[in-house]
């Protein structure tokens, strides 16, 4: 070979934005276009907010059987399900949801929306505004406090006036911590995975690093590139991003064994080839482009950097003794992006927990989304009485 590798990102080209768009397969999506403004906590408001949801199982007449699930960054409402027309990929946590299973949905109605300013059908930068232009950079700055108001609404508007659980992992669980301190009078139970009471200077740097790499893409345009042709979007800088993501995703012991520092099939890497390490996080990264929008990355990415649920209460302690329904957290023994200290802050802290659990597995962050087993045992155990998680015949 001569050395020279095209990137997985040049064919084919990537559209200028991932996200999902009007016209597009609505898939299993629903949708709600909330009445009023949301009001954000900067003081501002965001109006014809429409959050798209998916839902499984029946609500009860009483309502009292309604679960709400809370995906990751570059998660979405499809929680279950296969992938096909509108949505790319298979549910992100298929083995957790249906008849038998850890969420039997013949006992409980779970809802998934896709996060306000997500791209999966929910208004975000990729959404058009009022007039008909997309939002792009004129989009609001959100924070984790401003999505759970906008989820709040979306609850109102199904008749759920207290889910008897809310569970969520990673941005999933700011989320859901913030649904339990903001409002725990309609937060029956809270399970929090892999997530922090609030962000931390290293996790800050890590989303800021993410966003600098969007926002110095050529292709970035100011955050006005969702009108240009495909490969003309900041799919490079996405894809950066993703790719620096997707390392404290995982574990170190997990990369050196799966990979070490083997080349990647006819490449030497002594000669402008790759490494198997670096094929993988291209191939993550190539997948990305092709169904996430980059100004909701950074959207979401900038909302986790400002996610403390003690800012403005009085501090992470008194803020967390609001929030006394029974909870369970949980984090990942190998996580190094959320480790398992802050997680242990949280049970300590939390009135309703007793005491940390832990997920064990080798892959690091992403073990929340990968260890069904530990996981679905943990969401029997917060929700008792469901089965034994065996699937139905």
């Amino acid at each position: 070979m001569n050395g020279t590798v095209t990137s997985p990102l040049a064919l084919p080209l990537p559209p200028a934005t991932g996200g999902w768009q009007e016209g597009d397969p609505p898939g299993r999506r629903s949708w709600v276009t909330l009445r009023r403004p949301t009001a954000l906590e900067s003081g501002g408001s965001l109006p014809g907010v429409r959050l798209a949801y998916e839902t499984w199982g029946s609500l009860a007449a009483d309502g009292a059987n309604a679960v709400l699930v809370l995906h990751a960054l570059t998660g979405d409402s499809h929680v279950a399900g296969p992938a096909g027309p509108g949505h790319p990929t298979t549910g992100w946590w298929d083995a957790l949801i249906g008849p038998g299973r850890a969420l039997d949905t013949d006992r409980w109605f779970v809802v998934a929306p896709n996060v306000l300013g997500g791209c999966q059908g929910s208004t975000g930068p990729s959404s058009r505004r009022p007039g008909g232009a997309h939002w792009g950079s004129d989009f609001p700055d959100l924070t984790v406090r401003d999505q759970v108001t906008a989820e709040a609404e979306l609850a109102d508007e199904l008749g759920i006036g207290r889910w008897a659980a809310v569970i969520g992992g990673s941005m999933g669980g700011m989320r859901a911590l913030e649904w339990a301190v903001s409002r725990p009078d309609r937060t029956g139970s809270l399970l929090v995975l892999a997530a922090p009471a609030a962000a931390s200077a290293e996790q800050i740097a890590w989303g800021a690093v993410q966003i600098s790499a969007i926002r110095t893409d050529p292709g970035w345009r100011g955050g006005h590139y969702h009108s240009a042709s495909p490969g003309n979007g900041p799919h490079h800088g996405l894809g950066l991003a993703r790719r620096i993501a997707h390392v404290t995703y995982r574990s170190e012991p997990e990369l050196g064994t799966r990979f070490g520092r083997k080349a990647q099939a006819g490449e030497d890497p002594g000669r402008g080839g790759r490494y198997q390490v670096e094929s993988y996080l291209d191939h993550h990264a190539a997948k990305l482009v092709q169904r996430f929008d980059a100004g909701s990355y950074v959207t979401l990415t900038a909302a986790m950097n400002g996610h403390d649920v003690g800012r403005g209460r009085g501090g992470i302690a008194q803020a967390l003794r609001r929030a006394r329904m029974p909870a369970l957290v949980s984090g990942v023994d190998s996580d190094r992006l959320y480790p398992l200290a802050q997680q242990a802050e949280l049970a300590a802290l939390l009135p309703g927990a007793d005491r940390l659990r832990t997920v064990e597995s080798p892959y690091g962050h992403d073990g929340f989304l990968i260890e069904t087993g530990q996981v679905g045992a943990l969401v029997r155990e917060l929700l008792p009485g469901t089965t034994d998680g065996r699937a139905s015949p």
